[in-house]
């Protein structure tokens, strides 16, 4: 497959009308077409590497094509523009909690623009910068990362999290997990966070989705030795 045409006929084949409703609970649009993501996956490798095209099945629209754009494309290539655009286009959270942060951790301005789109108004976009945070970390080595500042967001996570936007208290909590997982400096301090948040209570609407207990899974991750185990990748 080479061209968006060829791409978006075979997402069309491999979407069901179950998946499809399971989706649309989590707030997808209505146009999607309710491809699985190990499909996802499958179809990524007949088009990896090829940069353009996922930029260009990104700009479609169309969420499965765009959630497929995020596994393929280089987020180390895109410009600070091209990720301004990939944010302000997520319009659900596959979207934003996930595939845009996916690349943008991996861009040389995802701490700049994860910074700028924690302060955002929109929901959907300071959902985006906490998790390319959380992305960030995840990936760079304990002695490559800005410590005070982590530990300023994580003060900030607690003091804020009460009055933040329902999606926006699921990635915070989230984004205490991450530095209690992958910044072993100062596990104290994300497990400090982790108690004082508590119980995070977020609207996930008609689904089964749950919000994990930050202090149980950085407990968890303590327990099996896992804490400040890098990862190559973000992208699932």
């Amino acid at each position: 497959m080479k061209t968006v045409k060829q791409v978006m006929a075979a997402l069309k084949k491999c979407g069901s009308e179950q998946t499809r409703k399971t989706y649309i609970k989590h707030g997808a649009p209505d146009d999607i077409f309710g491809v699985k993501v190990a499909d996802l996956k499958v179809i990524g490798k007949q088009i990896k590497g090829n940069q353009s095209l996922a930029c260009d099945l990104y700009a479609t629209g169309n969420s499965d094509a765009m959630y497929l754009a995020g596994l393929v494309v280089d987020g180390g290539q895109l410009t600070k523009r091209e990720l301004q655009a990939w944010v302000k286009a997520a319009g659900w959270t596959w979207l934003s909690e996930y595939t845009v942060p996916w690349v943008a951790a991996e861009s040389a301005y995802g701490r700049d623009l994860a910074l700028k789109w924690i302060d955002a108004k929109q929901e959907s976009i300071a959902c985006s910068g906490w998790n390319t945070y959380a992305g960030i970390m995840a990936m760079t080595e304990d002695d490559d990362l800005d410590l005070d500042e982590i530990r300023a967001l994580l003060n900030r996570v607690v003091s804020e999290i009460d009055t933040a936007a329902n999606r926006v208290r699921f990635t915070m909590n989230g984004f205490v997990i991450a530095v209690g997982s992958y910044v072993k400096p100062l596990l104290k301090d994300a497990k400090r966070a982790a108690k004082a948040i508590g119980v995070v209570s977020v609207d996930v609407g008609d689904t089964a989705c749950r919000v994990p207990l930050a202090t149980q899974v950085i407990q968890k991750a303590e327990t099996a030795g896992r804490v400040g185990k890098k990862r190559k990748t973000v992208k699932c």
